[in-house]
This record gives C-alpha cells, structure tokens and sequence, in this order.
C-alpha cells in the first residue's frame, strides 16, 4: 500500500498498510462546529477499508458525525436528565416523575451498560420484554420508552448519533380503562357520611362541577370565580412539588376553560365564604389570606393529599370502599352522559384534550345512550 499523503477535507488518505496487516484509510473534516477532527478507518483488506471509508464520507456529506457515540446508555440518560430535561418547559411532577423512571428502569439496566452505537430495534424490545418479565405495568413500560427514545433523540440531535433506533419500535399500548364511578344514590350517601367535615363541601363541590381535585384547590375567588358572570375560569392545579404546595399549569392546554355556575355549585360557594369569614373571624392575627376558595381554618391552601384521607374515611363510613377523588369526577361525567348531555359538551366541561379520550373513558355510558338514541329515532319514524 502506498503512504499517506495529504487529501482534501473529508476525503480521507489512500489506504496504508498496519504493522497488524489491516488497512487504514484517516480521514480529516470539519465537524458542524468547526473542530477539525481525524476519523480513523481499518479494514482487512484494502477493499473493505475503502467500503468503509466510503460509509464514513456519505455521513459527512450528510452532515452526520463520522461515526455514532461509543457512550454508555446510561451516560447519556444521567446527562440528559441534568441538562435537556431540566431545561425543558415540562412540569416539575412530570420532571421528577421522569428522572424517578430513568433511574430505576433505564440506568442500570443491561442496555444502558450498552453503547450508544451498538443499540439495535432488537435490543430495545428486549429490554422492554425485560420490564414486562418484572411485572411493570403497561402505562410505567410506556412512560420508559418515551424518555429512552427521548434520550436518544437528544444524542441524535447532539449529531453522536446518525438515527435514532428507539424509533424503529412501536410505543407500548395502555389499556384505557373504563373510569369507576358512583350512582347519584351512592353520592348522596358519601356526600352526607362527610357533612360537616373539613373535605365535605369539596367532595360536594367536585361531584357538581366535574373539576379534577387539583384545578379545583387551586381556584381563586379573585381570579377565577365570576359569580355575576355565571363561570369559574380554570387556569392552574395546585400540587404538591419539592414539599411545598404550589399552583402550576393545567395538566392541556384545553383544561383551561371555563365551568358554567349552577345554582347547587353557586349554593356551595355561598356557605364556603361564611365559613371563611367565621374562621377568618376566629384566626384573628394567625389568618393568613391567600384568597384560596378551599382553605384550612387558618386561610392556607389544601393539602391535596389531606382531601384523599378524609374521602377515604368518608367513603369508608359510607360502604364504598377503593374510591379516590377522581371518582367524584367519574361520577358527574357520567351522570351528565346517562342523562342526554353530548359527549362532545362534556369533553369541554371536563378540560379532555380530545372528544377520543371523553368516549374512551366514559365507553360504559354509551349503551344507555345507545338504548335512548335508538328509541328516539323508532318513535320519529312511527
């Protein structure tokens, strides 16, 4: 073989031969940052060396590195989950809940001691099959392979990688569950096992306007209940994030919206202010305004996770055992279907990103509508 001489950028030398007997073809370029680097080639044969060389070159042209990161998985997940992660507009919950995920089912697995440049389709569905043998549920297995193939998305973005092989693999399916709900008669049951009760006219307030428990903690008299108007404005939902109670975003951009005022949700509201200004009375110097709707005695915000308590020993007194606070909202969606409300009317009340997921969850209202609809149009056609 003849010896090296210099080549254009990107062109790379003439074939070499090593000590080994192995070709060798170096080949310079400019990286898309402007480093010049020195991609190295070797072949067992001149011809496989040039093959090879050749590969490299049609990379180049495409702008893609020379050749895909030799980093671990795990490496790269750790990074990531300290830069692009953190600097993204996700919320903090979904943020830790992420990070949590990464942590226990990607580092430290078999693929993430795996280099980057050797994960195939194949061993990502393995890995996935993997999660599956340890008894993980469909919906932790999808939320894994969102953030892997987000991993790797950021690597092919960082040009270390050429193509993203986690893309090649169909995202795992979660059964959508039809959503348990109460009869109105095991509503007024609950509802009068938690009369009186810090959580009562919560848990009243919930099952009357559809709300999710956090959207409806974080309500404002000020800034989102239009009494006059007849609307509240959902705008937040208030969660619990590094220990500390805080209002964020809407879980989609459509769950800010506006609930009409009925006259039983405008009722709950009247007694909700008299025992604020009873206890703001009582509070003295110790209350401190937060101009929450749903307060402790002493003006602060509710703890979601104190709502859930007293709905369980509420719920226990009633006879309804496993229920949670998203049941109250079951409940009134489905009242409102079983009794002739458009699903599409109650997508919007619900804040639902799309009438799909409305007809999904509430599936076992539709024979009772089925049933009515098909009445309707007998009766039309008689």
């Amino acid at each position: 073989m003849a010896t090296p001489t210099r080549r254009a950028n990107g062109e790379g030398s003439r074939p070499v031969q090593r000590k080994d007997g192995r070709g060798q073809i170096l080949i310079r370029h400019t990286d898309a940052d402007g480093v010049r680097k020195r991609a190295t080639v070797t072949g067992r044969t001149a011809k496989e060396t040039r093959q090879k060389a050749e590969g490299v070159r049609a990379r180049l042209k495409k702008e893609l590195p020379a050749r895909d990161t030799r980093q671990l998985v795990d490496q790269y997940a750790a990074a990531w989950i300290k830069t692009t992660m953190a600097n993204s507009d996700r919320k903090t919950s979904t943020k830790t809940m992420y990070a949590a995920v990464a942590r226990h089912h990607i580092i430290g697995s078999r693929l993430g001691a795996t280099p980057m440049h050797r994960v195939r389709p194949s061993a990502v569905d393995g890995w996935l099959a993997e999660l599956r043998r340890k008894g993980l549920s469909d919906s932790t297995r999808r939320n894994a392979y969102t953030i892997l193939r987000a991993v790797v998305d950021a690597a092919v973005k960082d040009r270390e990688l050429a193509e993203n092989p986690v893309a090649a693999i169909t995202r795992p399916r979660v059964e959508v569950k039809e959503a348990e709900y109460l009869t109105p008669d095991q509503v007024k049951i609950l509802l009068e096992a938690a009369r009186g009760t810090r959580y009562g006219p919560l848990f009243e307030f919930l099952v009357n306007t559809g709300l999710r428990r956090g959207e409806a903690l974080a309500l404002k008299w000020r800034s989102h209940v239009k009494e006059d108007d007849g609307w509240l404005k959902i705008r937040g939902t208030l969660t619990r994030e590094n220990g500390e109670l805080v209002t964020t975003s809407t879980k989609t951009a459509k769950s800010q919206r506006e609930v009409p005022i009925t006259d039983r949700t405008a009722e709950i509201l009247q007694r909700l202010r008299a025992r604020q200004a009873a206890e703001r009375d009582r509070a003295g110097s110790q209350w401190n305004e937060t101009g929450y709707v749903f307060t402790t005695s002493f003006g602060e915000p509710c703890d979601p996770r104190n709502a859930l308590r007293a709905l369980k020993v509420a719920a226990d007194q009633a006879g309804l055992p496993s229920i949670g606070l998203h049941t109250l909202r079951h409940s009134a969606s489905s009242t409102m279907l079983a009794n002739g409300v458009p699903l599409k009317v109650v997508s919007e009340i619900l804040g639902h990103s799309s009438i799909s997921i409305t007809g999904d969850i509430y599936g076992h209202v539709s024979p009772d509508i089925s049933v009515s609809a098909m009445q309707v149009l007998s009766d039309a056609l008689r």
